[in-house]
């Protein structure tokens, strides 16, 4: 089944680029446009999308509070913010959020496309840009701070393995685990740190990582 994608950004001109950069792509569907966070969360209602593909900066309202709002609805769906410039506190803003990634508007098209199918499939996204500038932003945040004791070496394990943007599917095969009892090892590490998705802890672990943990 394809990957239904809805477009979020107020630059028709940007939306029509993305539209011919993806509408190639096997197994993506790009179901819709939207220009504001009202009718993103209004499109988003309508068309039900898989992931979203969202500009950090909107009138009116950001695409950070449309990302809060419709997951709020939705948690299911999976949200990549666009941005045009490294905008640090825009990104750790869009990651508290429930963002599953970000990457830069100038990325090439085929990367593009890899971070639309990572998300889908569970992973998450993190330009190499930004990363570095963002680690330092989020050690100054009230997130939980790692306690190492509280996770099990294979909490531990899998955490370092989301920290390299694996999917499920991906530990799995890494860990011989199964999909299921790996996705029961996610949850609690989640629940035992405190964060509300998978990109948080994605952001962590590069930040223990980047710490020398």
């Amino acid at each position: 089944m394809a990957i239904r994608l809805l477009l979020v950004d107020d630059h028709e001109i940007v939306r029509m680029g993305l539209r011919a950069v993806l509408s190639d792509v096997n197994d993506l569907e790009i179901v819709g446009e939207a220009g504001t966070a009202e009718e993103c969360i209004e499109k988003t209602r309508e068309v039900q999308p898989d992931v979203i593909l969202m500009d950090v900066r909107l009138p009116v309202r950001s695409g950070i509070e449309a990302c809060r709002e419709v997951l709020a609805e939705r948690s299911d769906i999976k949200v990549i913010m666009l941005t045009s410039y490294a905008d640090e506190d825009a990104i750790v803003a869009s990651i508290l959020a429930g963002a599953q990634g970000f990457v830069m508007k100038e990325v090439s098209s085929d990367a593009l496309s890899k971070a639309i199918m990572t998300v889908a499939s569970g992973g998450t996204i993190l330009d190499s840009v930004l990363t570095r500038n963002v680690l330092e932003k989020l050690q100054h945040n009230d997130s939980p701070k790692l306690q190492k004791e509280h996770l099990t070496e294979r909490e531990c394990e899998i955490l370092i393995l989301i920290g390299q943007g694996f999917t499920n599917r991906e530990i799995a095969r890494s860990t011989f685990l199964s999909e299921n009892t790996v996705r029961n090892y996610v949850s609690s590490i989640l629940h035992k740190l405190g964060f509300k998705n998978r990109s948080q802890a994605t952001v962590y672990a590069l930040e223990q990582k980047h710490k020398g943990y």
